[in-house]
């Protein structure tokens, strides 16, 4: 299993979000350069988080981005079904009649263990915590041009 090019862009762009003040929306043209993502795949991206209920949009002057929750109870793990659909090592671990070897498969509880271990991970870890520690690793903070407000940006004090 590895994580697609897509939901490490939208892990990216979460956390940039995650490191503006509240409020503070944010252009695609920021994002995509503050989260080093092709401008392209961008919207394609928002598209999915807007849809999950992750990222707010809106429309017009003063308009952007911004986290549609609290940076605090967004994880990982949303990100990633966001972006993949429900996360699942293996088909056997769906609900239901997924696999008629379940019950008797020697490998299902490893998988099961697995699963939970991934879960769990990715669901503790908050983008308050992951900005937090963006942050703390680079100045982040500059005046973006035409909206006179602070909003993060890669490389500048």
């Amino acid at each position: 299993m590895q994580i697609t090019r897509a939901t490490d862009y939208a892990t990216r762009v979460m956390i940039y979000l995650a490191t503006l003040p509240p409020g503070v929306k944010a252009q695609k043209v920021a994002m995509a350069k503050a989260a080093d993502v092709p401008a392209s795949f961008l919207s394609k991206l928002l598209q999915r988080l807007v849809g999950a209920g992750l990222v707010a949009s809106s429309r017009g002057t003063g308009g952007g981005y911004e986290l549609a929750g609290d940076r605090r109870h967004i994880t990982l793990l949303d990100i990633l079904e966001a972006i993949e659909g429900e996360t699942r090592l293996n088909a056997c671990l769906a609900y239901g009649p997924s696999c008629d070897h379940k019950s008797v498969c020697p490998a299902h509880p490893v998988w099961q263990q697995a699963q939970k271990a991934l879960t769990d991970v990715l669901s503790r870890a908050s983008l308050g915590k992951l900005a937090k520690e963006a942050a703390a690793n680079s100045a982040l903070h500059c005046n973006e041009p035409g909206d006179g407000k602070n909003v993060a940006r890669e490389g500048t004090a």
